[in-house]
């Protein structure tokens, strides 16, 4: 090669080179669903700053790895006209390529405290762990004013890994939402949901009102959707809404 020359790849290296961009993107479309929660092509080519046509052919490729899958947009409260937008979410291989392990572990232990000592003491265990947790986020929400306090709770959240946001709530409802787009501990809550329940407990506790879990990644939702009321209420914890069915 002389000086100055410029080396050109050859095409073996060309077709790599394009095989990791690709993987990349693909890996960027993954990430976004999974903090996001389930996102039509629409709102990945606008956050990940891709046409909806390259986002099409990422998902196509995801989907056929089985990583994501299509499903119709899911509507809390009264349908608008026309039909909903088709959404992309994660499947739980998808979740598995997301630090999801010691899954069997888990469980089994969970299955042995509840042969030998009974579903309260999983849900005593259940209600320790949050709580042992909520120490970290308790500072944060003490310390926001009280029309932050979500979204601090929803920061807190996301240090530990739950891609956590908190929004208005649709529908001209009185409060607010908080959705966690992960859960590392999704498939071991889908078989014991006393998991989801003490969370819930300790969110009402930490907010200082009554809340109502909408949605939970376990129970097969794209998302776990909390909703928080804008008043402010003295409703005790045990009064906190209980995971959905």
């Amino acid at each position: 090669m002389k000086n100055g020359e410029a080396r050109r790849e050859t095409p073996q290296e060309e077709l790599a080179a394009g095989v990791r961009s690709d993987h990349s993107t693909r890996n960027r479309v993954a990430r976004s669903i999974l903090d996001h929660g389930p996102s039509t092509v629409a709102d990945l080519a606008g956050r990940l700053g891709l046409t909806q046509a390259a986002v099409r052919r990422h998902l196509d490729a995801l989907a056929a790895e089985n990583v994501v899958e299509a499903r119709e947009q899911r509507v809390y409260g009264a349908r608008t006209r026309g039909r909903p937008a088709k959404v992309f979410a994660l499947t739980d291989c998808g979740r598995d390529a997301f630090d999801q392990s010691y899954d069997e572990l888990a469980v089994d232990a969970l299955r042995w405290i509840e042969r030998t000592a009974g579903e309260e003491a999983v849900a005593a265990f259940a209600r320790d762990r949050v709580a042992a947790q909520a120490e970290a986020y308790r500072k944060a929400v003490d310390e926001a004013p009280p029309e932050e306090r979500t979204q601090a709770l929803a920061k807190a959240l996301s240090a530990d890994g739950y891609a956590a946001t908190a929004r208005s709530a649709p529908h001209n409802q009185q409060g607010e939402q908080l959705c966690q787009h992960h859960c590392p501990v999704a498939h071991v809550a889908e078989q014991y949901p006393q998991l989801c329940e003490a969370e819930t407990e300790i969110f009402s506790r930490l907010l200082g009102t009554h809340v109502q879990r909408l949605a939970t990644i376990a129970h097969g939702d794209g998302v776990c959707t909390t909703f928080i009321p804008k008043t402010s209420s003295t409703a005790s914890a045990s009064t906190a809404g209980r995971n959905p069915a």
